[in-house]
């Protein structure tokens, strides 16, 4: 058989590449990991009694600011990861990084203005103890559904990935975590939601390799 012929013969059934699988695969994820921490939380925990109230109080916009806009910068991370050789670009760091050094200066500068008999209870809150656990627990449908997106797709850099998969499912869930939780100081977020956070993004990192392979 001569090469043009089979060249011919081998293209013949090539089935045309969806240019929107990707998008397609992570809109799924999203409103599976999305909608899977909201009932999760109300299954769970509940809304906060006071939520209709808090709606008109900016810092509880701003609450959710922060784990919304790692929401996003973790899903154009994992979004350029999925596709072979695709780096993740200067400003998707840049997303990832700047609401987490802005927090963490805000609840320095709190921390500081408070008087010192006080500055223990503005990190502990009420809830210390089970807020990461709650945002890692509510982050297992994201976990799972962002994991099988990727895995679909053609990923390089698993441990990256999955780390990246794992900081989404932890961003979305906090979100989720956010209409239960009554914690209104921002050291208090710097701390836990962060640590709830990094509960799924580390689980993400060592899974990563074994989930991801192809």
């Amino acid at each position: 058989m001569k090469t043009k012929d089979m060249i011919t013969l081998l293209a013949a059934d090539v089935a045309p590449v969806d240019r929107h699988l990707a998008a397609k695969r992570f809109a799924a994820a999203l409103l599976i990991g999305g909608s899977g921490a909201v009932l999760l939380m109300l299954w769970l925990l509940g809304l906060r009694p006071d939520l209709a109230p808090m709606l008109g109080v900016p810092l509880f916009w701003i609450k959710m600011v922060v784990p919304l806009v790692l929401a996003l910068g973790a899903l154009l991370a994992v979004t350029r990861l999925a596709r072979p050789g695709v780096p993740v670009s200067g400003p998707g760091w840049t997303v990832l990084v700047a609401p987490v050094a802005l927090l963490w200066a805000a609840a320095l500068v709190v921390l500081w203005l408070a008087p010192a008999p006080e500055r223990l209870n503005l990190m502990l809150g009420l809830s210390w103890r089970e807020c990461p656990f709650n945002i890692a627990l509510l982050s297992v449908p994201g976990f799972i559904a962002v994991m099988w997106a990727m895995r679909g797709l053609a990923p390089t850099q698993p441990r990256l990935a999955g780390a990246m998969a794992g900081l989404l499912a932890g961003s979305v869930a906090t979100v989720a975590y956010c209409l239960h939780c009554p914690e209104m100081e921002v050291p208090f977020w710097a701390i836990w939601y962060l640590l709830g956070m990094l509960v799924p993004t580390l689980a993400g990192a060592l899974l990563g390799p074994r989930l991801l392979r192809w």
